[in-house]
């Protein structure tokens, strides 16, 4: 059985071909980014402006996967911070900050980090890899997810998680 395509992170142009290798118009794309990313849909099955038919076929050869996360903290400021499983053993850190005007989200773009500052404690873990684009994007509809629910929102994200974001540049 072939492995399922995530659509989770996938450029639009090749998002694009995926739908015309289904022989589907065009529009699909944008459909589906606006469920993904502006609803924050992980199923098929709640895409309910494609025919049954189309779900049924996405539910067969595509997913929407977002990675586990393992640990969610709630500090007394109202700081929340996730840590996200990918894969066997890597862990990456995201954190929200609320303050009055604004919801913050730090991200991280690599798991561990090259740099080894004096100051961060991820430098002192070491570098194991960098994050791909869709890890980087789970990191932000995983929050968006749980705070929607805490009628909270994000509305600045900043690469401040673990990482150097400028030596991820390609997947940033």
């Amino acid at each position: 059985m072939l492995e399922k395509q995530n659509l989770l992170g996938l450029p639009q142009d090749k998002l694009r071909k995926f739908f015309s290798d289904l022989n589907e118009k065009p529009f699909r794309t944008k459909q589906i980014m606006q469920w993904i990313y502006h609803q924050g849909a992980t199923s098929f099955g709640d895409m309910y402006n494609l025919s049954k038919d189309l779900r049924q076929k996405l539910q067969a050869i595509a997913t929407i996967d977002l990675p586990e996360v393992i640990t969610l903290n709630h500090s007394r400021d109202g700081v929340i911070k996730w840590i996200i499983k990918l894969g066997e053993e890597n862990h990456i850190e995201t954190v929200y900050i609320p303050e009055r005007e604004r919801g913050t989200l730090c991200i991280s773009s690599q798991v561990g980090c090259a740099l080894a500052c004096t100051f961060c404690s991820t430098g002192v873990q070491g570098f194991n890899r960098n994050l791909k684009s869709h890890e980087i994007i789970a990191q932000v509809l995983i929050a968006q997810s749980y705070l929607k629910k805490k009628d909270k929102r994000v509305s600045n994200v900043v690469f401040m998680g673990m990482g150097e974001p400028l030596l991820n540049e390609s997947a940033v």
